[in-house]
Parts: C-alpha cells; sequence; structure tokens
C-alpha cells in the first residue's frame, strides 16, 4: 500500500509545474506554455491538508469513517509553533548534541507533543539514538550516533533539522488523517 500511495503522491503533486517547466525548456523562447489556472494554496498548512485530501479521496480503501482531518490540522498548528515560535539552545554531548526546546504559552505544548513524538518514531533510524524529556516550558531532545562523522552532521543539522530528517512525514501526515498512530 506505501508504494500505491506513493504513486498516487507523485501523480498529484502538481503536473502542472513539471509541464510548464518541461515545456520552457522544450518550447522555441516567443512560444509561452499554456497553464489553465493557478495551482498554488496559498498557505503551506492549507495546501498539506488539500494533499491528504486528495489523497484519501482517490483511495476507494479509505475508510471514511476513521478519518480526522481536524487531527492533522492540529498537528499542523503543532508543526508551526515548533517551527517558528520555539526557542533553542543546542548543546553538544559525546556523539551527538541535546536540544533544550522552550516556549511560552500553547507553544509548550507543541513542543512536548512533537518532541516527544519525534523521539519515539526515529529512535534506531540510521543508527541515530533519540530520547525526549520534559523540561520546563518545553522538552529536550537528544540525538547521537556512534559515528563520529554523525555527531557533526547531527549538529550542523540542528534542532529544526533533526526534526525534518528522514522524508517520513508526508506518509506521518497521512496516517494522521486516517485515523491511525504513526507513534507507535
Amino acid at each position: 500500500m506505501p508504494a500505491r500511495i506513493f504513486v498516487l503522491a507523485a501523480a498529484l503533486s502538481g503536473p502542472l509545474p513539471a509541464v510548464a517547466q518541461h515545456a520552457h525548456h522544450t518550447m522555441p523562447p516567443q512560444a509561452k506554455p499554456v497553464v489553465s489556472g493557478p495551482h498554488e494554496p496559498g498557505q503551506s498548512a492549507f495546501a498539506a491538508i488539500q494533499e491528504i485530501v486528495a489523497l484519501l479521496e482517490a483511495d476507494p480503501q479509505t475508510d471514511w469513517s476513521k478519518v480526522s482531518i481536524e487531527v492533522l490540522r492540529r498537528h499542523l498548528v503543532d508543526m508551526d509553533a515548533v517551527t517558528l515560535r520555539a526557542q533553542v539552545a543546542a548543546e553538544p554531548v559525546d556523539g551527538g548534541a541535546r536540544f533544550v526546546v522552550s516556549g511560552e504559552g500553547d507553544v509548550t505544548g507543541s513542543i512536548r507533543r512533537m518532541v516527544s513524538a519525534h523521539a519515539a518514531a526515529m529512535d534506531g533510524a540510521g543508527g541515530w539514538r533519540m530520547s525526549a524529556e520534559e523540561r520546563p516550558g518545553g522538552a529536550a531532545l537528544t540525538v547521537t550516533s556512534p559515528r563520529a562523522a554523525d555527531a557533526t552532521k547531527i549538529r550542523g543539522l540542528g534542532f529544526i533539522g533533526i526534526m525534518t530528517h528522514g522524508m517520513h512525514h508526508s506518509q506521518h501526515h497521512l496516517m494522521l488523517a486516517r485515523g491511525l498512530n504513526p507513534h507507535q
């Protein structure tokens, strides 16, 4: 099923830009590609939800009684808060780094949900160890590897790079919308 979703996602992920780009490179300079209308939804969270809704609607196996787009929307709110409104202090540790992430108000809960879920889902991936612990105003994420080159990479990626590492997040969104728990 994941391969089918990947193919479907690839098919839905923007034929207009690809056609326009290809047309741009193959058409004479005076010719312009014809585009039928706008294709950008104007806001990234809206676009992420729109993409997931299209995937769910295209899949005849979708169990609509389990679907919750609201769960996905709340997750995207958490992502926004952690990405744009959290403060991060990084400290090197043997084999990697510890990222102490904090924020005020609703950002604190977003940090705790995102950091604990990410550590649980990604611990061990690529040989990296991840652990999370709650801290006042947020959480700490510790990421280590036995490989010296990875320790340098972990420090270079920093907190938000670690959170985005490993193209798993689109599938994560689809699982949330389907009513599944991707953190198990």
